[in-house]
Formats: structure tokens, C-alpha cells, sequence
């Protein structure tokens, strides 16, 4: 959930979910369509997909707990190695970094004093990593990227790094050792922004196909509208019913 996403915003949708889905199995008996009900409000819907199908695969081949083992955690769908590694270290305690791009900052700006590769920047993160502390080693790389060294503005007067901080012993020599040339394509307008729009109307009911235009936020393209609702079906976010009815999966 915190993906890509601001924590202020995952706060309610977790405590719903976790309320609703309190263990993996209870998670898998609901159904897809329950998974995206509680998703509501988070974006990337295709990641409560996701979230529910783990929860099958836990249920079925893991006993219903979540594994510790990175390959079997992995093996889930959704799961990557940044989630996989999360897991191993806040559930599980492993002595392993998680770099994400507050961590990767951090690493670049305070320890290397240079930009980092993705593969560096996780080696870096892992050799730091002291024995039997990697839960709050790695929460207070995270706190700190996120509280202090900032992408932009950075707080370094009050950052507990500052003393042994690569880049401010530098001076704060440029370029930016964390600088990075990061496009992002535009939502407002796009299909992304009227595949959400449909799942949430899905979310209070069925869509006839003549209401696809104004679901989605085009009702002066019609087919737009259902080709977008097609891949929806596609990625098993939604479903045909009968008479032509689009629903949750």
C-alpha cells in the first residue's frame, strides 16, 4: 500500500483491510471482488489483485503464514525483491537492507557522496546493515530520507547524519549526488485515470455498458470507455456479467 503512495493515505485503507482481512487465509476466502472493495481509495487497484491471489498461494502451499524464505516470497504474486526484502526484514528481522528511493538517497548523499546504480546502492545497504538491528536500521534510513534528506529542500541543519554526511563535508559540492532526471506520464485525462474511475463506480454496483462513458469520465467517447473496461477485464479487475453488465471480478 505504501508504494508510490504517501502514508497519510494508506492509514485508513489499512486499518479497513486489515479489520476485514485479518490473516491470509481470510484474506483468500473473500474473493477479489471483497480484496478491491477495501482497496478503495489507494489507487493501482491491480495491486489488490495481487495482494489477494498471495494470499491464495499462502493459503494453499504455505499453511496460511506468510513465508520467510526471500525465493518463496518472491514466488507470490505481486512480491519483487524491494517487497520480499520489506518482508524479510520489518516480520521477519532479516539482516538485510531495503532500499527504496529515500533509502537510495541517503546511501548516495551521506555514505557514498556519489550517485549509485540500483545494484550498488543495495549492496552499499546490506554491508551496513549491523547485526541483529536491521529492523531499526533500516526504519531509520527510511525516516531520514523521508524526514530530512529530502529530494528537494533538504533538512541537513537537523539531519543526524550531518557530521559524517559524505556530501556535507563536501560542502554540498554539485551536482546533487542523489540528482536524478525522473519523467512521470500525465494521469489527468489518461486511461489510467478512467480505469480507476471505473473500478470505483464497480465498487457501488454493476455498469450497464451504455454508463461506461459517464463512469469513466467520457461520455463523449463511448468506445474509449469500453476499451479501457475491456483491459480491465483482461487484467481481471472486472468481469462480464449477464447481460452485458460489467462487475467486480
Amino acid at each position: 500500500m505504501l508504494q508510490q503512495t504517501q502514508a497519510a493515505r494508506v492509514v485508513g485503507p489499512f486499518e479497513r483491510w486489515v479489520t476485514a482481512f485479518p490473516d491470509a487465509p481470510s484474506c483468500a476466502a473473500s474473493g477479489p471482488a471483497a480484496a478491491l472493495r477495501s482497496w478503495e481509495g489507494l489507487g493501482y487497484n491491480r495491486r489488490a489483485l495481487s495482494l489477494h491471489r498471495a494470499a491464495v498461494m499462502v493459503t494453499e502451499s504455505h499453511g496460511g503464514e506468510v513465508p520467510s524464505d526471500r525465493d518463496a516470497l518472491e514466488g507470490l504474486p505481486g512480491v519483487g525483491p524491494y517487497t520480499a526484502r520489506a518482508v524479510m526484514v520489518f516480520a521477519f528481522e532479516a539482516d538485510i537492507g531495503v532500499v527504496d528511493v529515500n533509502v537510495a538517497r541517503v546511501l548516495s548523499r551521506a555514505v557514498a557522496g556519489r550517485r549509485l546504480g540500483a545494484k550498488e546502492a543495495q549492496v552499499l545497504a546490506d554491508r551496513l546493515v549491523p547485526a541483529g538491528r536491521s529492523w531499526s536500521y533500516n526504519q531509520t534510513l527510511f525516516d531520514i530520507g523521508a524526514l530530512h534528506c529530502r529530494a528537494t529542500n533538504p533538512d541537513c541543519g537537523s539531519c543526524p547524519l550531518r557530521t559524517r554526511c559524505a556530501w556535507a563535508l563536501s560542502g554540498w559540492a554539485m551536482p546533487d549526488p542523489a540528482a536524478r532526471s525522473i519523467t512521470q506520464s500525465r494521469f489527468a485525462g489518461s486511461d489510467r485515470q478512467g480505469r480507476g474511475r471505473i473500478v470505483d463506480a464497480l465498487r457501488r454496483g454493476t455498469l450497464e455498458a451504455r454508463d461506461l462513458g459517464s463512469a469513466s469520465g467520457w461520455d463523449d467517447d463511448p468506445d474509449r470507455a469500453h476499451h479501457v473496461a475491456q483491459g480491465l477485464v483482461a487484467d481481471g479487475l472486472a468481469a462480464w456479467g449477464p447481460g452485458g453488465v460489467l462487475r467486480l471480478p
